[in-house]
Order: C-alpha cells, then sequence, then structure tokens
C-alpha cells in the first residue's frame, strides 16, 4: 500500500518574512529534492489540499477568541495587546508586523493533518505524511515558536472524536520540547507523549521529572538530550524505552512529528542527529507501527537550511516506508557525538521515574 504525502502550494505562505528563519521557500526544496529522489517511485502517492479547517476543527484545542485574533491578525487589521496573543518570535523580525495570510496557510496545515488520519484510518493508506505538520508549540490561546494552531493536538482529539481512539501514541522528534502538545494531554491517559528534545534550551520545558499528573500520570515521558547526542544515543533510547512502552501501551495509532533540527548543520541546536539517524526513526516508527496494523501518521516541518531539511525529511520518509535512496550527508559544520554514558544514565533516571507506572520500565 502507498504511502500518502499530503502537502498544499499554499505552504509557501507560512512565511514569517525575510531575517526570520522560518520561510516558505523550505517547502520547495523538499519538493524539488523529492521529485529528483522518489518522483517516479511508486510506493508513493502525492495529495494536494486547498482546503483550510474549519472554525469547529480548530476549536478541538483553541480557543474562539484566539482563533478570531489570529484571523483579524493575518488580514492586516491592528490588534490591541497582541502580545496577550503571541509572542515575538511569531512576527517578521525586522518590521515587527504579523505576516499577512499566514492564517491561511496554518489552516491547511491543520486539514491536512487531518486529511493524513482520516487516509490511514480510511485504509486508504497505511502510512501518511503531512509535509508542514508538526506545529507543536501552539498553546490553546497562545501562539509560539513559530507555531500558530497546533495541528498535533488538533489531529489527536479528531481521532478520538471521530474515530473513538483510546489508545495515541505521539512521539516528538523535534528538537525542542513540545509545550503546547504537552500541556494538552498532560492529564489525559489517552495519549501516550513521548518528547525527545535537547535540554536546556528552548522553550524551557520538558524535565524528567515531567511525567504527567492525574489520570495522565505516567503517560508523559520528557527524554532531556545533551548537546551533541547522536545516533547510537537514539537508538539506545529507542530501545529501550520507546519500544518497550509502546509494546506495553499497545497504540490504536502513532502519530511522530518533528524535521531536520536535530541535525547538527541545520545550525539552530546542537544535537547531533544525521542522515542516518534520521532514517532509524522512520525505521523505528515502521516498526512501532507494526502494533496497530502498521497505521502511523508522519507530520514534518522543522528545520531552517534547504539543503538539510530537504535530505532531513526525506531520510525520515524513506525509513518510514522502508525505501532506499542515495543521499550525501551534508558538511557537518558541529562534531557529531554519541553521548552514550549521558544517554545511559538519562534511560536510567526516566525508568525510574516509570517504574510505578509501566512494568517494562522494571529490567
Amino acid at each position: 500500500m502507498k504511502t500518502a504525502i499530503i502537502y498544499s502550494d499554499e505552504l509557501k505562505n507560512y512565511d514569517f518574512g525575510p531575517g526570520h528563519p522560518f520561510r516558505g521557500d523550505r517547502f520547495a526544496s523538499f519538493f524539488q529534492l523529492y521529485e529528483e529522489k522518489l518522483g517516479k517511485n511508486k510506493n508513493f502517492q502525492l495529495i494536494k489540499n486547498s482546503q483550510p479547517a474549519s472554525d469547529k476543527e480548530l476549536k478541538l484545542w483553541h480557543t474562539q477568541e484566539y482563533i478570531q485574533v489570529i484571523k483579524a491578525a493575518s488580514s492586516g487589521i491592528t490588534i490591541p495587546h497582541l502580545y496577550q496573543f503571541i509572542s515575538q518570535d511569531n512576527v517578521n523580525p525586522i518590521s515587527g508586523k504579523f505576516p499577512q495570510d499566514i492564517e491561511r496557510a496554518a489552516r491547511i496545515i491543520v486539514r491536512n493533518s487531518i486529511l493524513a488520519l482520516d487516509f490511514v484510518q480510511e485504509k486508504r493508506s497505511e502510512k501518511a505524511v503531512n509535509i508542514g505538520g508538526g506545529l507543536h508549540h501552539a498553546k490553546s490561546g497562545y501562539g509560539e515558536g513559530f507555531c500558530f494552531y497546533n495541528d498535533v493536538v488538533i489531529v489527536a482529539r479528531y481521532a478520538m472524536e471521530k474515530y473513538s481512539l483510546k489508545r495515541i501514541l505521539i512521539l516528538d522528534t523535534d528538537a525542542h520540547a513540545g509545550n503546547g502538545t504537552c500541556e494538552a494531554f498532560y492529564s489525559d491517559p489517552n495519549v501516550l507523549f513521548i518528547d525527545l528534545h535537547q535540554a536546556g534550551i528552548y522553550p524551557g520545558t520538558g524535565f524528567i521529572d515531567e511525567i504527567g499528573e492525574g489520570r495522565g500520570e505516567g503517560f508523559t515521558i520528557n527524554l532531556p538530550l545533551a548537546a551533541a547526542t547522536g545516533n547510537k544515543s537514539y537508538q539506545l533510547i529507542f530501545d529501550e524505552i520507546i519500544v518497550p512502552l509502546a509494546r506495553e501501551y499497545k497504540p490504536e495509532i502513532v502519530i511522530r512529528y518533528g524535521g531536520s533540527d536535530p541535525h547538527p548543520s541545520d545550525e539552530i541546536t546542537q544535537l547531533g542527529l544525521t542522515l542516518e539517524g534520521f532514517k532509524m526513526i522512520g525505521k523505528k516508527v515502521k516498526e512501532i507501527s507494526r502494533l496497530c496494523e502498521n497505521k502511523s501518521v508522519d507530520l514534518i516541518c522543522s528545520g531552517y537550511k534547504p539543503d538539510v531539511l530537504s535530505k532531513a525529511w526525506l531520510s525520515l520518509i524513506t525509513g518510514l516506508a522502508d525505501v532506499e535512496v542515495e543521499l550525501e550527508e551534508p558538511l557537518l559544520e558541529t562534531e557529531q557525538g554519541q553521548n552514550l554514558a549521558e544517554t545511559k544514565e538519562l534511560i536510567k533516571r526516566v525508568k525510574e521515574n516509570l517504574k510505578p507506572h509501566w512494568k517494562s520500565m522494571n529490567n
């Protein structure tokens, strides 16, 4: 069965303007490489969508007031006290203005994540990828970290509402902690949220002792990684923590998101994941998805250097689909480390915290 890759021509409008790291042309660089490497590969099916998400869909997470503010600001209306609703990294850094027309593009990204889930649940494909999805920093009434609408939260809640799913595994491999997603499901046992991210950087959340609360205690797993953590450490974490938890949890679907920012040449963080590491993540997600009839949704948008992000995104996808392509590793501008000793200590501490909640963490 083909892997569906869902996209929109309007992704180019998800652009914060000159001087900002999140530009719309990042998507074009990926599709250029995709066409070169996979354009004739019959394992993939490109699905183009131009329909935005509705207010009803956005309100699966966001408040009506917030949605109205973002829509109005995107149309050029001056909003008093705008920074009550967004952080300063969500405007053009040179002009200080709200990016025009970005709200519709954000809605389309949300709709594409919903479409990806529908494709998988309706068995039109086992795996579906939304190029542009994974805007994990957006909170219910506050946009930050280049994110306005949190498609991750919305698609998970949509899965619960439309398909009555009760065990959703969300895996965040973005280099930054997914604070918006974490906040949404911190007390919800219907979501097992596992987050790998670099310790000590934006947004300053995702500590090892944050494991959920109330009925959701034990269902949030934070894995804060030291700078330069590389492929072997990531693989060890999958083998020791993520895969055993998934087997015990028995998810009904896997939702993974994150792009190229753990690659050292992407330059926005200091992690050490190479293209082989991204491909390994894709393969591990494929392995985990066997627990739920091979069903998985992949959301990919982070990354800031076109050459690096296009190759890392393609590595994630080909690992997930078990397809071989040759890609030249981008020049690593920082030394790629492993930090195995620190990773083993992290695994030990995480298991200690989770032992009361998971049998698989008792070995």
